[in-house]
């Protein structure tokens, strides 16, 4: 893959100087949606595709962009001293963020940079593209010109660009995978302290399954910042009856005690679900670090339920997906994956009942919504970097 992006990035911007290559990964979060951002747990893994990258340093301020999977869009230029949000939400505007957020954090870069990408992660799957994009940004930044820079830094970032400059007000779950992922392991984060923990993906006789439900969702200014604004509503009411910084300092029984706070039943729902699922990351991770595969998936599929119900973060698309998957037999566990509002589920599988989970799966699916699913059998992989 990476040679077809040099090739094209000779052919746009010639063959002399340093040239040098990159990959961002997307990532899928096996548990612990809309937890980020909400002081819980996630469990996410960085994916073994994502965005590719070829870059070269300029000797002025000047950053040059053409992006192989929208070839119509041309050559994208923006000066260093010209960035400035936007809600556009588009590629070269994900790359414009990262720059920006570390100017504004008086980082001086200084100068631009020529690049080619290209992606082999779906945009709008829920599989973070947005993240990838930021994440390969950063690390091209990084080695050019800033190896100060950690790769939390590159996650913090990251997140910057997608709030900030691209006003999506997400957590930083899907940047710190993609920066800090491992090779057969997934990342337990706490995202009040960003300590984390790789724990290995010991799926000697499982596969991770990907289906895309090919209903693409767009998070800036929609239901996702609204979703946000909601467990704020509902955390300032706890705060008046209980001491906590965040949903995440609550526990279950914690929430029960302390609900009656939340007026608004739409706001108590929110937090329910930020709540219980925190809780559910937690015991997933210990399930899973003890050998017991059933009961992870089976807090997969609790997950799913309650972003349906309780988040409201789902839609009939997806929740067919997640449902049918259930019915199926070698399925451990099956749910949404990502912010939600379409896009992908996440399901484990046993090695012997792939064939048949994505026949059949794609078969029910397309009889009850005309569309066709894609599956993608993934392994986790390594954060961003340069490859040599």
């Amino acid at each position: 893959m990476i040679e077809k992006v040099l090739e094209t990035f000779k052919e746009k911007f010639g063959d002399e100087g340093d040239i040098r290559c990159y990959f961002a990964p997307g990532r899928v979060n096996l548990i612990g949606e809309h937890t980020d951002y909400n002081g819980g747990h996630v469990f996410p893994c960085a994916l073994s595709v994502g965005n590719y990258g070829v870059a070269r340093k300029r000797d002025d301020r000047i950053l040059r962009w053409f992006n192989m999977t929208y070839p119509d869009d041309g050559i994208q230029e923006k000066s260093l001293d010209d960035l400035g949000p936007n809600d556009n939400g588009l590629w070269y505007d994900y790359q414009q963020g990262v720059i920006w957020g570390m100017q504004k954090a008086g980082i001086d870069i200084p100068y631009g940079y020529d690049m080619v990408m290209f992606a082999d992660l779906p945009a709008g799957s829920g599989l973070s593209a947005s993240a990838s994009i930021e994440e390969l940004a950063a690390v091209i930044v990084k080695d050019l010109f800033r190896p100060e820079l950690s790769m939390v830094d590159l996650a913090r970032f990251g997140q910057v660009s997608e709030n900030e400059y691209n006003g999506c007000n997400s957590g930083i779950m899907d940047q710190f995978a993609s920066a800090m992922g491992k090779k057969d392991h997934a990342i337990f984060l706490d995202t009040a302290t960003l300590e984390y923990e790789y724990v290995p993906l010991n799926l000697a006789n499982e596969k991770i399954v990907i289906t895309n439900s090919k209903v693409k969702h767009k998070l800036a200014n929609g239901s996702y910042n609204v979703r946000r604004q909601e467990s704020e509503d509902a955390l300032e009411d706890l705060k008046k009856v209980v001491d906590i910084k965040t949903l995440g300092d609550l526990d279950e029984e914690g929430f029960e005690k302390y609900k009656g706070a939340i007026r608004d039943e739409v706001r108590r729902r929110r937090a329910k679900h930020a709540v219980y699922e925190n809780q559910r990351t937690i015991k997933a991770v210990a399930a899973l670090q003890r050998g017991d595969l059933e009961a992870f998936g089976h807090l997969m599929n609790e997950a799913h339920i309650s972003m349906r119900d309780d988040y409201e973060a789902s839609c009939e698309e997806v929740d067919i997906l997640a449902e049918e998957a259930w019915k199926l037999p070698g399925v451990i566990g099956s749910r949404i994956t990502g912010g939600g509002f379409g896009g992908c589920t996440v399901s484990i599988v046993k090695n012997d009942y792939v064939d048949n989970f994505t026949r059949a799966l794609r078969d029910v699916y397309k009889e009850r919504t005309g569309l066709e699913a894609e599956f993608y059998i993934v392994d986790a992989g390594d954060g961003a970097r340069r490859l040599d």
